[in-house]
């Protein structure tokens, strides 16, 4: 059965309404055939494009803590040493998952834990690959912390489509791996932070699954 994200209610039922609206009109006041079908197929393509954005797969999981999930659906496209200088002020293991507006947008948890920071950041809204988005774009920054892991940031970051981040976690909070965690509106970027050594099990240009690719694991 086909799961539609909560966030992207308002959005759907406004896009069905104006969908019939458009096939209603177009009907009862195009008369030539090839442009009322023209204009009919359009307003329906559009209602599809915002269904299957929204679209909210059951991933069910057996939680684990000696592994990292994908936390989105997407395309690994940074795996490297950086400077992490909001939380932690120390060089950091990144890993990057970058999703295209077709892509799932749930943010999931990636591991079980605590939430130790959770902050919102407005910003800019560069491509979501750009080198300088994860520092400069509208973003929200997260801190989850287990016993096997310690604490892991991941970094939901808006793209050039994207116009709202929602987030779910709050400091203090107990969240459970593979829960809905949050969602990005229309193309956007997620930054995992890692302490050096861990190891990763993704390579660059890898897919990733949510709560299905396992990113690090502990050994």
């Amino acid at each position: 059965m086909l799961h539609f994200h909560k966030e992207g209610a308002r959005i759907i039922v406004v896009s069905l309404i104006l969908t019939i609206a458009i096939e209603i009109l177009a009907n009862q006041f195009i008369e030539i055939f090839w442009l009322k079908k023209l204009v009919q197929i359009v307003g329906l393509a559009l209602l599809i494009t915002v269904l299957q954005f929204f679209r909210n797969p059951n991933r069910d999981l057996i939680v684990n803590d000696n592994i990292i999930t994908a936390p989105v659906d997407g395309k690994v496209v940074v795996i490297e040493e950086v400077f992490e200088g909001e939380y932690f002020k120390d060089k950091r293991l990144q890993v990057s998952i970058f999703m295209s507006p077709i892509n799932v947008h749930v943010t999931r948890y990636c591991m079980s834990g605590r939430i130790n920071f959770s902050k919102y950041h407005p910003g800019k809204f560069l491509v979501a690959w750009h080198p300088k988005a994860s520092e400069e774009n509208e973003r929200t920054t997260v801190v989850i912390e287990n016993k096997v892991f310690g604490e892991i940031l991941y970094r939901q970051i808006a793209g050039a489509l994207a116009r709202r981040i929602v987030n779910y976690a709050q400091e203090g909070m107990q969240v459970t791996q593979g829960d809905d965690a949050g969602f990005i509106k229309f193309g956007s970027r997620v930054d995992l932070f890692f302490p050096i050594g861990t190891q990763i099990d993704v390579k660059l240009n890898d897919i990733a699954k949510g709560n299905k690719t396992i990113i690090a694991t502990k050994v």
